[in-house]
């Protein structure tokens, strides 16, 4: 039976690990995180699967550590997979899965390695996605590639909705590219360094709004910054605000000195700085919803600057 041992949290690791279990992958356990009280977790649990299978559960603090590197090596596994898993997996881990190791990667790698592909991929206006299998090596998405399959991001798609398609591609990816690695018959590509491109991680700053930015662009940062994450974020009438949902209304409008939101026939606008015209659909101000026709009103025929 082949066996491996797991790396995996998040939906796409709960359905990756649902896959090599149904293909009768003997798991003998998997690695996951602890829930931290301080993140918003609404994403499914690997550790709840894993128990439901009588599979046992290790959350180390840091998986390189000794302890657990001498434990996947007397497991002595056939693979070892990484399916979300937040940390670097160092060498010697790698190297203890006698036929390889393999890391499920949220993006249609070389493009956007690194942290959140995802929300970097909405953020700089792409079209197209996906989820890609590839060897791991010392540096980080590198690795040759196994499959890949790719989703659309549509024009108004948050980054919710695209992490659910990317979950599904990760998920069919492995179900037809195990039986492959298992036969050794699966045919690895190399990256080609040239197309390759690195984003870090993403911290709730980032969320601030630049007013300066056209339009697409701030449509763009609200969309891939929507709850569940944080959410963009701004100052209206000197209160904190939140930008959950926006559309641009026009791309063709050209820019103004700064960025005005103004009220027409019940809605909300702004006028970007960078060009276009943004309307405001999901607002909260100072932790209360506003609706839209309700700040039309409190806007009335004056437009107001933003910064």
């Amino acid at each position: 039976m082949t066996s491996a041992v797991v790396f995996a949290y998040h939906n796409v690791g709960v359905r990756c690990l649902a896959v090599l279990l149904a293909q009768g992958v003997d798991v003998p356990f998997v690695v996951t995180h602890r829930e931290s009280p301080r993140e918003h977790i609404w994403f499914a649990s690997v550790a709840e699967l894993a128990r439901q299978h009588d599979i046992r559960v290790l959350t180390p603090d840091n998986p390189n550590e000794r302890e657990l590197t001498q434990e996947v090596a007397a497991a002595r596994p056939d693979f070892l997979f990484s399916f979300y898993y937040r940390r670097m997996l160092g060498l010697p881990l790698l190297e203890s899965a006698g036929r390889g190791a393999f890391n499920m990667h949220g993006s249609l790698l070389p493009k956007y390695r690194g942290r959140v592909p995802v929300n970097w991929a909405i953020i700089h206006g792409e079209t197209e996605t996906g989820a890609t299998l590839h060897a791991m090596t010392e540096k980080p998405d590198a690795g040759d590639i196994v499959d890949r399959m790719a989703v659309p991001i549509l024009p108004d798609d948050t980054a919710l909705e695209v992490f659910n398609k990317v979950t599904v591609a990760a998920e069919i990816v492995l179900h037809r590219s195990l039986p492959r690695l298992i036969n050794g018959s699966a045919c690895l590509v190399p990256q080609d360094p040239a197309q390759a491109s690195y984003f870090g991680a993403r911290s709730p700053q980032d969320g601030r709004i630049d007013w300066r930015k056209s339009a697409r662009e701030i449509h763009n940062l609200v969309r891939a910054v929507a709850p569940p994450y944080p959410g963009a974020f701004t100052t209206l009438w000197n209160k904190p605000a939140r930008i959950l949902k926006t559309a641009v209304a026009s791309d063709e409008a050209a820019g103004s000195p700064r960025a005005e939101l103004y009220a027409r026939g019940g809605r909300c606008y702004v006028r970007c700085a960078g060009g276009g015209v943004l309307r405001l659909i999901g607002v909260e101000i100072d932790g209360a919803p506003a609706a839209e026709p309700d700040l039309a009103a409190r806007i009335g025929g004056a437009a107001v600057g933003l910064e």
